[in-house]
C-alpha cells in the first residue's frame, strides 16, 4: 500500500511530521506493508518557510520537489496540479493524504480524484464562514471530494454532517500540529533575538499579521500596529514578518523603540519565543492552536475562526478587525485577568497514531468492502 503524503507550506510539515514518523513506527514493528512518499509541491520555498522542517522535525527529504515557487494563486493550483498528476500517471499510489487549507491541498486532492485516487483529508472539516480567506475556499474544495475525513473536534465533525458527508468517513482523531508540538516542547530553541534584546520571561509580546485584510491597506496596517505599540506599555514587541508582510510594512511611517522586526524564525525559535511570551497577536489560525497548548494568552485580529476550540476551551479571544479593540484587550491583559484556558479533546499527542491505524485498516479492508465507522477505529 503506498500513500502519498503532500506538503508545500510550513504549517503542512509541522502536521505531517507525526504521521510520516507513526508510519515508519509500523514499517519498523512489521506490522502492515505500509509505504509512502513525501511529496513536497515547493509552495513555500524560503529556506526558513520549509528547509528547516525537514532537520528540526525529523522529516526524511521529499521523494519529489515540484518546485512550483512564486506565483499568483491560480498559477500555484496549475503547476502543482501538472506535476503531480505527472508523478501520479507515472507511477500512482492508492491513497493521496492532504493536510490543512493551503493552495496545494487543493490542488493534489483535485488531481488525485481526476485519476480515481482516493483522498484523505487531516484536519477536514474546519469552517470559518469567511469566503474572501483563500483557505476557506480550499477547504471547502478539498472536502467536496475528499473520501476519508480525519477531524481536530467535534465542530468540524458537525459542518461535515451539514454538507450531507456520512458518518462512516468522518473520523475525529485530534489535531496532529499538537502532536508535533508536544514532541518538540523541550527541544524548543532560544533564538538570537532573545539575548540581543535582552528579553526576559512574560515580558514581551510576539505578533505576527499576513493576511490581506489587515496588511494590504496601509491605513489598516497603520491603525493597528499604532494600537499595539500604544497599548503594549513598553514592552518589546518582537514581529517575525513574513515575506509578504515585509513589503507592505516598509510602506508604513511606523518608527517605535520596542517594535522589533526580525526575519521569519524557524519552528523551534519561534515556538520557544511563543511559549515564553506574555502575549501573542496574530491573524493566523495555526499560531492560536499552539498558543492554547501552552496556555499563553492570544488575541487574534479576525472576525471569525476556523479554530473555535481555540477560543471555547483554549486561551484564544477574537478581537475582531477595529483597532479599537486592542487597547481594552491588552489592559485585561495586564491586569492578570486573561483567561486560563485548557486543552481541547484528544489534543494529546497521539492524533497521528490514530490516523495511521484507520488509515491501515481502510486500506487494508477496502477490497472486502467492510466499512469502518467513523468513531470505532484507532481514536482511544
Amino acid at each position: 500500500m503506498l500513500i502519498d503524503i503532500i506538503a508545500g507550506a510550513r504549517p503542512n510539515f509541522m502536521k505531517i511530521a507525526p504521521i510520516i514518523n507513526a508510519i515508519e513506527k509500523t514499517q519498523s514493528n512489521n506490522e502492515v506493508d505500509l509505504q509512502y512518499r513525501l511529496i513536497h509541491t515547493g509552495q513555500h520555498y524560503d529556506k526558513k518557510m520549509s528547509e528547516d522542517f525537514f532537520v528540526q522535525l525529523n522529516i526524511p527529504h521529499p521523494f519529489l520537489n515540484l518546485e512550483v515557487g512564486s506565483g499568483t494563486q491560480a498559477e500555484q493550483t496549475g503547476k502543482i496540479m501538472m506535476g503531480y498528476e505527472a508523478l501520479l500517471l507515472k507511477s500512482p499510489s492508492d491513497l493521496c493524504m492532504v493536510v490543512g487549507d493551503v493552495t496545494s491541498t487543493m490542488a493534489c486532492s483535485i488531481a488525485a480524484k481526476k485519476l480515481g485516487i482516493k483522498v484523505a483529508h487531516v484536519e477536514a472539516g474546519i469552517r470559518s464562514g469567511d469566503l474572501s480567506m483563500p483557505e476557506e475556499i480550499n477547504r471547502i474544495v478539498t472536502d467536496s471530494i475528499t473520501d476519508y475525513f480525519f477531524t481536530t473536534s467535534r465542530v468540524a465533525n458537525e459542518n461535515l454532517f451539514k454538507n450531507g458527508i456520512e458518518e462512516d468517513r468522518i473520523f475525529f482523531v485530534g489535531n496532529t500540529m499538537i502532536d508535533t508540538l508536544i514532541k518538540q516542547m523541550p527541544y524548543l530553541k532560544k533564538p538570537p533575538i532573545w539575548d540581543i534584546l535582552n528579553l526576559e520571561k512574560h515580558e514581551f509580546i510576539v505578533v505576527t499579521l499576513h493576511r490581506p485584510s489587515n496588511v494590504d491597506s496601509t491605513s489598516t496596517f497603520t491603525d493597528l500596529m499604532e494600537e499595539i505599540i500604544a497599548s503594549s506599555k513598553g514592552l518589546p514587541i518582537v514581529f517575525p514578518v513574513h515575506p509578504r508582510t515585509a513589503k507592505m510594512f516598509n510602506l508604513l511611517n511606523i518608527d517605535a523603540e520596542n517594535l522589533h522586526l526580525i526575519e521569519p524564525l524557524s519552528y523551534l525559535e519561534f515556538n520557544y519565543l511563543v511559549k515564553n511570551a506574555k502575549a501573542v497577536i496574530t491573524d493566523s489560525g495555526g499560531i492560536t492552536e499552539e498558543t492554547t497548548i501552552m496556555h499563553v494568552p492570544c488575541m487574534t485580529l479576525r472576525s471569525s475562526t476556523e479554530r473555535p476550540e481555540t477560543c471555547t476551551v483554549g486561551t484564544n479571544e477574537l478581537l475582531g478587525i477595529e483597532p479599537s479593540a486592542i487597547k481594552p484587550a491588552m489592559e485585561r491583559l495586564f491586569r492578570g485577568e486573561w483567561k486560563e484556558g485548557g486543552i481541547p479533546e484528544l489534543w494529546d499527542g497521539r492524533s497521528a497514531e490514530r490516523i495511521v491505524n484507520i488509515i491501515t485498516e481502510l486500506l487494508t479492508n477496502h477490497s472486502t468492502g467492510h466499512i469502518l465507522k467513523g468513531e470505532s477505529v484507532g481514536v482511544k
